[in-house]
């Protein structure tokens, strides 16, 4: 299926759960993918969870990734937002989806976006974050040198720079924006994940604060899963956003993951999400 968002046609994959009655209305569960990656891998692990657990789930690749719509590589964050709240949109039009029971769950940037877009769209019921960010500055300063800061910050003066003069925009690989530890590389062609971006996405990432509007999820529930040894996304971001957030916010810091938590998945994510929905956000409504 295809949906539109901003004139782009986005593609996604629909989870129904078995057993539903016909006119019954469920919660649905939209899972957002990560930076430059896909709705396969993680997200379809994700959702094929939420879906045996009674949720309509909806996976989705963003403008400019997997199959959607858009150029290829210009992924920016504030984008990203409107795509999600698109995806809103489409969910409580369909028969199946109590509208006023739709929920968000993201990885890394998926998750930074959710934030945001829940921060500002008071129709999300609910948000789940693994492993994101909340200060997309701090994110990719931690991860140079001062020497290669500065290489960072002059190349997105350059990528502006080639766009005014040109008119298109200047391509750059992926770990010009950040690196990765290479241990963990094989996560990103195992799922075609871009590797060229353009300098724009540099700028937008960089630019991207979903913490400062966390305290507006209130009193929706946020669930922060996050590994203590994340090495792209570093844990005190998550920290951040607990302390940015006002209840209720719940945050299960895990050891012996890595940032791909939901593509490589622990028996005890599965544990936490659904004890975490049945308390939060359940499949059933209380008292039904």
């Amino acid at each position: 299926m295809t949906f539109s968002s901003d004139g782009l046609q986005l593609a996604g994959i629909v989870h129904v759960p078995d057993g539903r009655k016909p006119e019954e209305r469920r919660p649905a569960i939209i899972m957002m993918h990560g930076f430059g990656a896909n709705k396969d891998g993680g997200p379809e692990w994700v959702c094929r969870q939420f879906e045996s657990w009674g949720y309509v789930a909806l996976r989705f690749d963003y403008r400019g990734c997997g199959e959607s719509g858009g150029m290829r590589g210009n992924v920016i964050p504030m984008e990203e937002v409107a795509d999600a709240r698109n995806a809103v949109t489409y969910l409580a039009g369909r028969p199946e989806v109590d509208p006023d029971r739709i929920a968000l769950c993201g990885s890394s940037l998926g998750a930074a976006v959710a934030v945001y877009a829940a921060g500002v769209d008071m129709r999300i019921a609910a948000v789940i974050l693994e492993n994101g960010l909340g200060n997309g500055e701090r994110i990719i300063r931690g991860m140079h040198t001062p020497e290669s800061w500065n290489k960072f910050l002059q190349m997105m003066e350059d990528g502006l720079r080639h766009r005014e003069r040109t008119g298109t925009s200047k391509m750059v690989h992926r770990f010009d924006i950040f690196e990765m530890p290479k241990e963990l590389q094989v996560n990103l062609t195992s799922n075609n994940s871009l590797m060229q971006f353009t300098a724009e996405t540099a700028v937008g990432f960089f630019m991207f604060r979903p913490e400062e509007v966390i305290d507006r999820v209130s009193p929706r529930p946020i669930l922060i899963l996050h590994s203590a040894r994340d090495r792209v996304t570093n844990y005190e971001e998550a920290f951040s956003m607990v302390r940015l957030a006002k209840p209720p916010v719940e945050l299960h810091l895990m050891h012996g993951t890595d940032h791909f938590m939901f593509v490589n998945p622990d028996p005890r994510v599965g544990v936490i999400l659904h004890d975490w929905l049945n308390r939060f956000f359940p499949a059933t409504p209380k008292g039904a």
